[in-house]
């Protein structure tokens, strides 16, 4: 797999298959390793934010979510066909991830967690998610909740907190985690549990996932979305006409 830099972060150019045999790989390892499903917003974030730079200075990869990235990629020579998206992987990689492979789940509501875990089971009964807790713990839950993750030992951590909530808890907790892929999902636990509907394969196609997602929930997203993605298109110029000069 190569990395390319864009604004910053070390993107990682991969496939669904590729990168799910990595972290495969990556679990037999006797350490937890940390990865982010990357969009514009995160690019962006890490480019203009100190602070949350430094969240997420403890993660070892950065895999792009979104179309945009892939295209700006593509544009260095990646030769991508896809996006390797959140949701999407997620349900690839722990229905080609069974027994002997063992999953955690953290994020969401309650409903939420439960569905997934229903839903899993009923694709195949071969996947172990040995345990899960939901989104809503407060600070004080936080020792019981890796005291359980440790004694469990998954190979797999999914964390769906948003952004940049779960990349804070991956960068505080990374360190007290004993081994694990830990994995930054956001989204992909309310649209697999079929909480939230995703953007219709059009749209998802031609880089507007963020269209739909702006319009299902304007009040929180829409101020977000049309702040980074400016930022985001202003940083690409500007680092194009420094380029040139």
């Amino acid at each position: 797999m190569r990395t390319f830099d864009l604004l910053g972060t070390s993107l990682v150019a991969t496939t669904y298959d590729e990168f799910t045999r990595h972290c495969q790989q990556l679990a037999r390892g006797d350490k937890p390793v940390a990865v982010d499903l990357t969009n514009t917003h995160i690019v962006t974030l890490r480019q203009e934010d100190r602070s949350f730079r430094e969240i997420t200075s403890r993660f070892d990869y950065f895999v792009p979510d979104s179309m945009p990235l892939i295209w700006c990629l593509n544009w260095m020579g990646a030769r991508l066909r896809d996006r390797v998206y959140g949701p999407v992987f997620m349900r690839y990689c722990i229905e080609h991830s069974p027994a002997p492979y063992s999953h955690y789940l953290l994020g969401g509501s309650a409903e939420c967690v439960s569905r997934l875990r229903s839903m899993f089971a009923g694709r195949n009964p071969a996947i172990q998610i040995v345990g899960a807790h939901d989104g809503y713990f407060a600070p004080s839950d936080e020792p019981e909740i890796l005291a359980e993750i440790n004694r469990l030992s998954p190979d797999f951590i999914w964390v769906g907190l948003g952004t940049p909530k779960q990349q804070d808890w991956i960068h505080r907790n990374k360190p007290s985690i004993n081994r694990g892929v830990v994995l930054a999902v956001g989204f992909a636990f309310d649209v697999n549990a079929g909480m939230k509907k995703d953007a219709p394969l059009w749209m998802q196609k031609r880089g507007l996932t963020w269209v739909f997602r702006m319009a299902s929930e304007p009040r929180r997203l829409l101020m977000r979305y049309v702040r980074y993605n400016s930022f985001f298109v202003y940083y690409l110029l500007r680092n194009a006409v420094r380029a040139k000069s």
